[in-house]
């Protein structure tokens, strides 16, 4: 049998990592980098989801897969750009359906399938769910309506800061990324907010920090890491700001147990058997809860403060260590 890693051929080392970690326990690993399908990884297979997978890492019938590891995906990337729209459109689609139908339709363990990353995503319902749960987590408000955050700003005394559902990116004329990371939203721009009318953004209140936190969860697995974001100026607000700057200055972080056992609870509403969790610590000592990413980056927590991240992902899906079916009821009050 075999172990499925999904991603592509420009992802950073973790799916080296995990692939080390699983086949030092005698598994198989496939890997399938989805920017080569289907210009040169090919894939065949049938109504009674068989076939066959050629390209670099060699041939494997599908009936060899046992569990999956969706990671990234870019299917179709390596389709001519300069192929006329209407052809490379559907094309892109058409390779796009038969990779999610292929894993769809072994039926094998995933970690985790598209759906239940798509619902996990939504932040509205990371919030709610943890709530529910008992974490404290921001007053939120998420709306198109100037005047509607006006009032929740005229609510928070100690101030609020705005920020994106999705991890969003804009490029200048240099090509360079310009991320929108989490910012403090001042008086004057409280009067210039017309711009909400072509993007709804999320506001929450602003809250003092002593540290930040990285919360990895892989099954039942829990590993927590804490960073000092106020020792920098420019990461006071969002530590990725400074992330280059920081990275060898993140620290193991010990959770208080019920806050541990939340999260665990969380991830099973959630379906997840991966979840990267961020968490604000007050001076107080109050673990505040911001959201969960299901595909969130690990590699340098396990450079620094050395989280074994990539063992805990190859005990799941090899079947050592706890799995997720899929999402789970809260338990009734």
């Amino acid at each position: 049998m075999a172990i499925l890693i999904v991603t592509h051929s420009k992802d950073n080392d973790a799916p080296h990592a995990v692939r080390r970690a699983l086949e030092a326990r005698g598994e198989r690993v496939y890997r399938f980098d989805s920017d080569l399908f289907p210009t040169r990884l090919q894939l065949s297979l049938d109504e009674a989801g068989e076939g066959r997978l050629s390209g670099p890492d060699g041939e494997m019938a599908l009936s060899e897969i046992s569990s999956i590891w969706y990671r990234r995906n870019a299917t179709g990337a390596g389709i001519p750009k300069d192929l006329d729209e209407q052809l490379r459109k559907p094309s892109v689609e058409e390779s796009r359906r038969l990779v999610f139908g292929m894993m769809t339709a072994l039926g094998v363990f995933q970690l985790d399938a598209l759906d239940v990353v798509r619902r996990a995503e939504h932040k509205p319902l990371q919030l709610k769910l943890a709530r529910a749960l008992g974490m404290e987590v921001p007053r939120t408000l998420m709306t198109n309506d100037p005047e509607a955050v006006r009032a929740f700003a005229a609510s928070c005394p100690g101030g609020v800061v705005t920020k994106m559902m999705s991890s969003f990116a804009v490029y200048d004329e240099q090509g360079r990324e310009q991320v929108v990371f989490t910012t403090p939203l001042e008086s004057r721009e409280l009067e210039d907010l017309e711009g909400l009318d072509l993007c709804p953004m999320t506001f929450q209140e602003r809250l003092t920090k002593q540290v930040e936190l990285r919360v990895t969860v892989v099954g039942e697995r829990v590993m927590a890491a804490a960073i000092d974001s106020q020792a920098l100026p420019n990461a006071r607000e969002d530590w990725r700001r400074e992330g280059a700057a920081l990275i060898d200055a993140w620290k193991p972080y010990t959770l208080p147990e019920r806050l541990q056992g939340q999260i665990v609870r969380l991830m099973d509403a959630l379906g997840l058997n991966y979840g990267a969790f961020d968490f604000i610590v007050t001076p107080e000592g109050r673990h505040v809860f911001l959201e969960v990413n299901p595909a969130g980056e690990f590699m340098w927590l396990m450079r620094n403060p050395g989280l074994p991240i990539d063992e805990a992902l190859a005990d799941v899906l090899s079947g050592r260590a706890v799995r997720r079916s899929g999402p789970r009821p809260l338990p009734s009050a």
